[in-house]
């Protein structure tokens, strides 16, 4: 069982990974070069015309490459997450319920989380990063407990716990920034937000199909290696 999680994982998350660093480069890769260029004229203009240089991938094949392998590490993390979520609730896995799945990953990890912290640009004003991680680690985890009792639990009392479990980041509220000054132009901001919403909704309807591809291949392999040894 292990090593089928772990197979599946590697390559759900391989294929999901290479598909979403090719969606971001036309999507939201562009928006953040833009930003860049933006937030460079701020720094340079608040050191007196010197920019501080901080270490960064190079353009071109290094950049994609450090961001491909890192969309990848991340999609191979939240392919064990569904398994291990679904495994746990004794859930079925083929492709049709880890795609409802995966969609419920998203609506925990991207949409509660984004409507909290909304994906940012680089230069746009933001709260201490401790905070902000604190926050979206806490609304994820209730978001995804909530979802659970409110589409898995009969029982009422569970259920308006679990509505409680989705609502409560947000009434305590996500950190905010100090200062509101920022580098980036808002419409600029607020169609990154939005696209990187899309491209998160993309990746987690891809993990889970699959996820539960795989999980059906490996199993049908499995069984058929049983039955020759038979």
């Amino acid at each position: 069982m292990i090593h089928r999680v772990l197979a599946v994982a590697l390559i759900a998350g391989l294929l999901t990974g290479l598909a979403t660093a090719a969606l971001q480069q036309f999507v939201t890769t562009p928006l953040i070069h833009i930003a860049e260029t933006y937030e460079a004229a701020h720094a340079a203009e608040a050191h007196g015309g010197e920019a501080a240089a901080d270490w960064k991938p190079a353009e071109g094949v290094e950049r994609i490459a450090a961001t491909s392998l890192a969309t990848i590490g991340a999609s191979v993390g939240y392919a064990l997450l569904l398994l291990a979520a679904m495994l746990f609730a004794n859930e079925s896995i083929e492709p049709r319920r880890a795609l409802a799945w995966g969609l419920a990953g998203f609506g925990a990890t991207g949409l509660a989380t984004g409507m909290g912290l909304a994906p940012q640009l680089p230069g746009a004003a933001e709260a201490a990063l401790a905070a902000r991680q604190f926050w979206w680690v806490g609304a994820a985890l209730a978001t995804a407990l909530g979802l659970y009792l409110l589409l898995r639990q009969d029982r009422a009392p569970l259920k308006a716990l679990g509505a409680l479990s989705i609502a409560a980041p947000h009434l305590w509220g996500a950190p905010r920034a100090t200062s509101f000054e920022s580098a980036v132009p808002a419409e600029l901001a607020a169609r990154f937000a939005a696209s990187s919403l899309a491209v998160q909704a993309v990746t987690w309807a891809l993990l889970g199909v699959s996820v539960g591809l795989a999980w059906e291949a490996l199993r049908r392999r499995s069984a058929g290696e049983a039955s020759v040894e038979g």
